[in-house]
């Protein structure tokens, strides 16, 4: 404990030997700015990424106004993070320099917990975030909204040739958290009725997973206006107005699966109906308050009600090689860094399609 406190009392800039430079929220007004601070060398079983891209999720916006109360200032966010190998230890394995890698939300875990023995580091006790965790040292982790990052080769994903970097990024976050329940809850096999609740960034891609499996989409959403959308642009089968009594009637009890991203307070007992028996809704969006839950529902249709949150290494290591064999990415809007506080303003407004991505690697410049 003395050496962590110890290494509290040292700057960010002199922790480490590496120098780095990011974009960081100093408080909980969660404007960011530049900022100096240091990574590690690269040890034995590190691998060291110059970052190109880096995607900005709705987690990083909670953080760095400290919704959640666990920010741990300065912050640097960023967990969907895409760049070249620039440095490998002599214990590393599956990377050599030059090659495109890929860090999501994780950066560590106990590798002795029933989660890490079966592949599911994503529910590991101890697991470390890529930011705004405390890692193995005692420092506090920096995420991707900088010029590198230096990460344990276990928790680096091998980044498809064919897959577009920029694009790509964001599925080592948002496309993981639908793919994960769709092969854990088997609704991956073609001919089965998935829906998906909300078209955000995770809805969205969870359409396109759907249809790369084979599968019957249908898009449930309150806003008329994304019709057009889901099933011109992102070749959903069917679309649902949620607040309109007859569709919703109409679906009753053909649907599989439901992805449900919603992360505002919401009736999920009309959803539920939508369910055949012993359909499954997963739940991956965190509504800010509590959601009414009758039982009923659930035990005359046998149907269950479940949550997953993001996925494991092995699994987030399959979905973009998926994504990669069927040329899978998110829509986005490539930002320059200087744009980033406008960014994450609008995102808290919903005004994005569908994720923004920072062009880390040709506009941020040093603090």
């Amino acid at each position: 404990m003395a050496e962590i406190e110890n290494r509290k009392k040292v700057s960010p800039e002199e922790e480490h030997p590496r120098k780095a430079v990011g974009l960081a929220a100093k408080d909980s007004s969660g404007v960011l700015s530049p900022f100096n601070f240091s990574r590690r060398n690269n040890g034995d079983n590190d691998v060291t990424i110059k970052i190109l891209y880096c995607g900005i999720c709705h987690t990083d916006l909670h953080v760095i106004r400290n919704e959640w109360k666990n920010a741990i200032y300065p912050v640097v966010p960023g967990h969907e993070i895409v760049g070249v190998v620039t440095e490998i230890g002599s214990n590393v394995q599956k990377f050599k320099v030059g090659d495109k890698a890929g860090v999501g939300c994780l950066v560590g875990s106990c590798h002795s917990c029933g989660g890490c023995e079966n592949d599911l580091e994503n529910y590991c006790s101890k697991m470390i975030l890529t930011y705004n965790s405390i890692d193995i040292d005692g420092t506090i982790t920096y995420g991707g909204y900088s010029d590198l990052i230096v990460v344990r080769e276990h928790f680096v994903v091998k980044f498809p040739e064919s897959l577009a970097m920029d694009k790509g990024a964001p599925l080592l976050c948002a496309g993981i958290t639908v793919y994960n329940p769709m092969k854990t809850f088997s609704l991956d096999e073609p001919g089965k009725h998935l829906g998906v609740v909300g078209l955000g960034g995770l809805g969205h891609v969870a359409v396109k997973f759907g249809k790369a499996f084979g599968m019957k989409v249908t898009v449930i959403s309150t806003s008329l206006n994304k019709k057009d959308e889901a099933i011109k642009t992102l070749g959903a089968d069917a679309f649902i107005v949620s607040s309109d009594p007859q569709q919703m009637q109409a679906a009753m009890g053909t649907m599989d699966g439901i992805i449900n991203t919603v992360s505002a307070k919401h009736d999920i007992v009309s959803l539920i109906f939508l369910l055949k028996i012993q359909g499954k809704m997963i739940m991956v969006g965190v509504p800010d308050r509590p959601l009414e839950l009758p039982t009923f529902p659930l035990i005359m249709g046998g149907r269950i009600l479940a949550g997953s949150s993001i996925g494991g290494l092995k699994q987030t290591q399959e979905m973009i090689d998926f994504a990669g064999k069927h040329n899978i990415t998110a829509d986005i809007e490539l930002i320059k860094a200087d744009y980033v506080n406008e960014a994450l303003n609008r995102l808290a407004k919903g005004d994005v399609r569908y994720r923004f991505v920072i062009d880390v690697g040709n506009t941020l410049t040093p603090a």
